[in-house]
Formats: C-alpha cells, structure tokens, sequence
C-alpha cells in the first residue's frame, strides 16, 4: 500500500493513457520494474550514508587538499626563485659578454685611427717636401732658360743645355704627377679620418 502511495504523478498519467485505449501494458511493466529498481537502489545507498561518521571524509579530503596545495605552492616558489636567479645570472653574463664585444672593436677602431693619423702626418711631410723639391727644379729650369736665351752663339753649350732643360722637364712633369697622387692620398687620408671619427662617436654612444 506504501509502494502505492508513493506512485508518481506520471505513473498515474500512463495509466490514464492505458485506459484510453493505449496498447502499452509492456512499457507499464518495463517502466515499473525500473521504478521499482530505482527505489531499491536509492534505499540501499542511503544506509551506508548514515551509518558513516558525517565529518571524517569531507575533513580528510579537505586536508589532504590543503597539504598538496600547499606542497604546490612551496615548489612553485622555489621553480619560481631558481628560474628568477637563472635568468638574473644568464643576464649579467650577456651584459659582461656585450661589454667585452663593445670594448674591443672600441680599441680597434681608435688603434685605426691613430695608425690612419700617423700615416697623413707621413704623407703631408713628403707632400711638402716634393713642393720644396718642385719649386727648385723651376727655379734651375729658369736659370737654363736664361742662360740659353743669353749665349745662342754657343751650340755645343746649348745642346748640353737643351738636353738638360729636357731632362728637367720631364723630372717637373713627373714631380708633378707625384704632386697629384699626394694630393689625392691626402684627400683619401681625410675621408679616412671623417669615418673613423664618425664610427668612434657611434661606439662611444652605444657603450654609454
């Protein structure tokens, strides 16, 4: 009679629909058996459930929780820790190892330009003394001139002294393109100069 009572509302609606008219005698019988089954395994699950302690589990679960969380966050910390002091040490090593690499080109670029300054100093001393030198073969190729223009009477002395101003010329000509050449290693030298001063000024600002 309890089993009656506690007859659900749709239970009591697919007998209604039985008695309509509905051929459904089976699926009545399948659906009781399972509400029957339910029932049965409902009640069975409850007793093991009250005759347990009520706090025990829950607390035990709770603290075996709050030990491995703890656990986790002491490892995470420490990972944490280990991975901050490996990276603050792979980053003094980079800073030192870019440090070394600017300081040396530094220096390389500064013996450069030391060597570059002592070579124009070299050139412009042999610059000026091919001048010096210049300016005395026209002094002597004047002379000849001069001395020629005076005695024409006297061939055999201005054979020799053709064949002189000959030689003369020829030694101006080449003074003279040994002038052009300087001028333009002198030219060099300076451009030379501007770059190497240009590419110290960028070193010194990325050292900084």
């Amino acid at each position: 009679m309890s089993q009656d009572l506690s007859i659900p509302l749709w239970l009591m609606q697919f007998r209604q629909r039985q008695d309509r008219g509905n051929n459904s005698s089976v699926l009545l019988s399948r659906e009781m058996s399972s509400y029957l089954r339910n029932k049965d395994l409902s009640s069975r699950t409850r007793k093991p459930v009250l005759e347990s302690p009520p706090s025990s589990p829950s607390s035990g679960n709770k603290s075996f929780r709050h030990d491995r969380l703890s656990r986790g966050d002491a490892s995470e910390v420490e990972s944490a820790s280990e991975t901050q002091g490996h990276t603050s040490y792979y980053t003094r090593r980079e800073l030192d190892s870019l440090n070394k690499t600017t300081d040396s080109p530094s220096k390389d670029f500064k013996k450069l330009y030391e060597e570059a300054l002592a070579e124009n100093e070299k050139l412009k001393a042999c610059l000026e003394d091919s001048k010096q030198d210049l300016a005395k073969f026209r002094l002597q190729l004047d002379k000849v001139t001069k001395k020629q223009d005076r005695i024409p009477e006297r061939s055999s002395v201005f054979d020799s002294e053709k064949m002189e101003k000959q030689v003369l010329e020829k030694r101006v000509s080449e003074m003279e393109e040994e002038l052009k050449v300087l001028t333009e290693l002198k030219s060099d030298n300076q451009r030379l100069k501007d770059e190497n001063g240009a590419l110290i000024r960028v070193i010194s600002k990325l050292s900084k």
